[in-house]
């Protein structure tokens, strides 16, 4: 008699992703443990479907001897001599558990030695403008500023060594014009009204610190749309370009002809990993929208048992809300005829007593969106104390945050400049917002567009340029999700709470709710369960 059941033997073979074929069930229900096949799994580093055949190999591996099995005889029913058919016997239906949710064969459990109860909360912020906002909104401090974005993106493309040639001032190109007409260089410079012609060349004005120039990239029919000359160029970019100036014309501006653009790009990133002992997960979500009739509430009750009853959710220490938990009041036009909770601070209540069932040993990371109720400008503080006094087990920092958990580096951002990448880059829909997500990386800056859809705090130093390169990268806002990795980047695009509204119904819009994005600290595996 087997000591295992089933279920569990079932269980143990998915965590060691060897999810068993129906044909080798009767085999391993037969043996008394299947330990003996895990540790010959891991010995010969066999992963995949557990077939008749795969069992066999194993079983030669560990040594086990099987009794005889009885095989069923096939039952003539007619004289197989006069042309007639054999048929099989047909056994009883055999009853298998369903399949995980959230296919664990690529989570798996035997990179966790340890509950995630087991370890200590270990937080690191580097950055939160929580308390250490400084700006007056003086002209000065708009200047100021963007004179940091320039000198800090500036550096970042001279030390990536990519760059042809030593940088030179506009002023010196225009008054040396004979000279760069013929010679190649390269100018570091703040994009300004960038366009595509109607021949498809991309035009723009390039400044420095002491003039401007106009820039033309003419169009040479490449495919690749993340090209910037397909692609486009963001306003107010800090960006590198080699060239030659112009033939002068009659009348007409010193134009500067574009052979290459540069981005403060970066070879591929080496991640950091938690340590083996601290081999623990984080969960990503964002945009919750409680408040909201659109919530999605028997979902979430789905996912508190989830987080209290699954294996895999044993695994998880953190848990990072990437903004909007709340729908807010008064953020767009009628809003309140689509509001379930009209009081902002019952909404805000109403959080807290979600979050209130998780496990205790699940620590809660919060960030503002452009629904909470703190300035609409980023970078964001944190919700006020008042609005956080219901709350327990939760972390309160602004928007953006980078901070590192045991050791992982992982940037925090809402993500309403998606808005604006949307508007002016060819290459970025609401669809696609991962491609977002890709050019803020390249360009080194969260939400480079000054005056677009995205309201921007100019505080002495652009607190959203990306200094360093994170781990991870999490944003939320325009409700979709994905995870890929770009450049040694794990891009994590943070699934909502929130069903279609009736404005996104009006555009068409299909958003992607309730799906948690749990990620290893120690391995950087993914795993994307759906709730929905």
């Amino acid at each position: 008699m087997s000591e295992e059941t089933w279920e569990d033997k079932y269980r143990n073979l998915c965590a060691a992703m060897l999810p068993p074929a129906p044909s080798a069930r009767e085999r391993l229900e037969s043996l008394d443990s299947i330990k003996p096949i895990l540790l010959a799994a891991m010995t010969a580093n066999v992963r995949g479907l557990l077939t008749s055949d795969v069992l066999d190999q194993l079983i030669e591996i560990a040594g086990i001897d099987e009794e005889p099995r009885d095989t069923a005889e096939v039952v003539p029913l007619l004289d197989a001599s006069a042309g007639a058919r054999t048929v099989a016997p047909i056994n009883e239906p055999q009853i298998k558990p369903a399949a995980r949710p959230h296919g664990l064969p690529h989570f798996d459990l035997s990179h966790f030695p340890m509950d995630a109860k087991d370890v200590d909360m270990e937080l690191e912020v580097h950055f939160d403008i929580t308390g250490n906002s400084v700006t007056e909104g003086r002209m000065s401090d708009i200047l100021a500023c963007f004179n940091d974005r320039f000198a800090t993106i500036s550096r970042m493309l001279i030390e990536s060594r990519t760059l042809p040639n030593r940088p030179t001032k506009i002023g010196e190109i225009i008054n040396n014009k004979t000279r760069y007409r013929e010679d190649e260089c390269t100018i570091l410079g703040i994009v300004g009204t960038p366009e595509h012609t109607k021949n498809g060349h991309l035009r723009f004005i390039l400044e420095d610190e002491g003039t401007e120039i106009q820039c033309l990239l003419k169009n040479r029919f490449e495919d690749d749309p993340n090209l910037p000359i397909n692609a486009g160029l963001m306003p107010d970019d800090i960006i590198g370009v080699t060239g030659r100036l112009a033939d002068q014309q009659r009348g007409r501006k010193d134009l500067f002809f574009v052979e290459d653009i540069h981005l403060p790009t970066f070879r591929r990133h080496e991640k950091s990993c938690a340590p083996v002992d601290q081999a623990i997960s984080v969960a990503f979500l964002s945009d919750v929208h409680l408040g909201s009739k659109t919530f999605l509430s028997a979902q979430w009750e789905k996912m508190v048992n989830w987080f209290n009853t699954d294996p895999l959710a044993k695994t998880i220490r953190y848990f990072v809300l990437s903004g909007d938990g709340v729908d807010g009041v008064g953020i767009y036009p009628n809003q309140e005829k689509e509001l379930a909770i009209p009081d902002l601070f019952n909404q805000y209540r109403g959080l807290a007593e979600l979050l209130e069932p998780l496990p205790d040993w699940v620590d809660v990371l919060l960030l503002p969106g452009n629904h909470d109720a703190v300035r609409p400008a980023e970078p964001q503080p944190a919700l006020d104390p008042e609005l956080q006094q219901h709350y327990n087990n939760t972390t309160f920092v602004g928007n953006p945050c980078d901070f590192s958990l045991h050791g992982v580096r992982i940037l925090s951002y809402h993500g309403k400049s998606i808005d604006d990448f949307v508007a002016k880059m060819r290459s970025v829909s609401y669809d696609r917002p991962e491609a977002a997500m890709r050019a803020m990386i390249d360009r080194r800056h969260l939400a480079p567009a000054w005056g677009g859809k995205t309201p921007l705090s100019p505080e002495p130093e652009d607190n959203l340029v990306i200094r360093t390169v994170p781990d991870i990268f999490v944003t939320g806002h325009v409700h979709g999700h994905h995870v890929s990795d770009h450049k040694g980047v794990t891009l994590i695009h943070s699934s909502t709470w929130q069903d279609q509204t009736s404005y996104q119904r009006t555009l068409g819009f299909q958003p992607r709710p309730a799906i948690l994005t749990v990620v290893n600290l120690h391995t950087h595996e993914t795993a994307s369960i759906p709730f929905a």
